[in-house]
């Protein structure tokens, strides 16, 4: 039985985010998507697999449920406490965008619906990008490895900023917690795919 992971961070104390979306995001909407995994994967040849190889091997409900779980894990991590970039990551960023800030905000803002935009890593090319993805779709399946990801998803802003998915993305991107998106990006460039693997057994034992 896969169980919601613990936030690394406090509620009433994140710069990106409220208390009180941390209630509904994290204890209603994570937590569903964790309870209905359990329910769908019961009696189940996914009944005994990990979380990436559930992940990696389904579809339908049985991805879409496993597949936010991640995503909403590697977003917590990603807001957990605002810090400071590596000089690595920062000169690979300048190396592969013009202006990365402008590029990823606007592409977030710009993704019609539900869904998530990445930065990640190409471990065949060694290369940078930035990603967006629909509904519960994440780059994982497209053998990407994720770095940074922004949830834009209605649910994750509308308690704080209501409509205002722009003003929302600025405060995210105010509050990125660097230092957990350079180790992923020295582990992609290391371990390619395995780096998001190890990430989700760390988080996950089933």
């Amino acid at each position: 039985m896969f169980e919601l992971r613990p936030l690394p961070f406090d509620p009433a104390k994140n710069g990106a985010i409220s208390e009180e979306t941390c209630k509904f995001h994290y204890g209603k909407h994570h937590q569903t998507y964790v309870n209905n995994l359990n329910n769908l994967t019961k009696d189940t040849k996914f009944e005994a697999l990990g979380l990436y190889e559930i992940m990696s091997s389904s579809d339908g409900a049985i991805f879409n449920n496993a597949a936010q779980i991640y995503n909403h894990d590697f977003y917590w991590d990603c807001i957990a406490c605002k810090s400071q970039i590596s000089d690595d990551l920062k000169t690979a960023l300048e190396a592969s965008f013009k202006d990365f800030k402008a590029e990823f905000l606007a592409s977030a803002a710009t993704l019609f619906g539900s869904g998530w935009t990445w930065l990640v890593y190409d471990p065949k090319l060694k290369t940078l990008s930035i990603k967006n993805t629909q509904n519960a779709q994440n780059p994982v399946s497209a053998g990407l490895v994720p770095l940074l990801v922004v949830d834009v998803w209605e649910h994750a802003y509308y308690i704080d900023e209501k409509n205002a998915r722009v003003a929302y993305l600025e405060k995210f991107y105010e509050n990125i917690n660097w230092k957990f998106v350079s180790e992923a990006y020295e582990w992609a460039k290391k371990e390619g795919l395995s780096s998001v693997k190890f990430y989700i057994d760390e988080l996950h034992s089933n």
